[in-house]
């Protein structure tokens, strides 16, 4: 697949980069075992008590105790909701994990290799996923391949927008500051590519084990298979 006018790529994480098993059978249960105990030795730092407070708001109870904050929040790991305070508070979570050597950021084996390649070329790299900036730092910053991080320009969560929706993918054009249809997305959810669509840039789905190609964006198996 050929894409000569491309200028930055935007890539997801989950299901793009990332075996979506590592994401849902390492990290989710990671951070719901040691959330409960992190949040009660570390409620009254400042960064932490923030997001205590951001639940609180999407609650709307005030005075939530810090028990029914901590069950509020296992119960959007049940139900894998994307919460803005939750991504932030399971960043902080999986920091500790990385950083004591308990994993390592899952990548497929074709991921590095492209991005190197594609960064030495003048493509400029960036990361839009649901997880926390901080999040996705953790992920490239200790992966299988090392520390990935210089390769990246920039990284997007969810407070530039839903992924299915256009507004956010017009949003990150404008902080791109190049024009939308030399950004290509690459993401494995026919949704989010719709919605990047939508706002202008070209789009690649990347079809891995377990993923369900469509028919409105060209497919490949491999970031091999992506030639800029």
């Amino acid at each position: 697949m050929s894409n000569p006018t491309v200028r930055a790529i935007v890539t997801d994480i989950e299901g793009t980069t990332t075996d979506i098993n590592f994401v849902h059978k390492v990290l989710f249960p990671y951070a719901y075992a040691k959330l409960p105990d992190f949040l009660r030795e570390n409620a009254e730092a400042p960064a932490v008590s923030e997001q205590i407070d951001a639940v609180r708001d999407v609650i709307q109870d005030a005075d939530a105790t810090l028990e029914a904050v901590i069950a509020t929040l296992l119960h959007w790991i049940d139900t894998d909701q994307k919460v803005t305070p939750l991504k932030a508070l399971q960043g902080m979570v999986w920091a500790d994990g990385y950083q004591r050597g308990d994993f390592t950021g899952h990548l497929y084996a074709d991921v590095a290799p492209a991005l190197r390649q594609w960064q030495a070329s003048g493509v400029a790299l960036y990361v839009y996923s649901s997880g926390s900036v901080q999040a996705q730092k953790l992920l490239f910053g200790y992966s299988d391949e090392g520390d990935l991080t210089p390769l990246f320009s920039g990284y997007f969560d969810t407070h530039i927008g839903h992924k299915r929706e256009a507004v956010a993918y017009q949003r990150i054009v404008e902080a791109l500051d190049l024009p939308a249809e030399s950004i290509l997305f690459l993401s494995d959810v026919v949704e989010e590519l719709d919605a990047a669509k939508q706002a202008g840039m070209q789009t690649l789905q990347l079809v891995r084990e377990g993923t369900q190609a469509g028919t409105a964006h060209a497919c490949v198996d491999s970031f091999a298979d992506i030639a800029l």
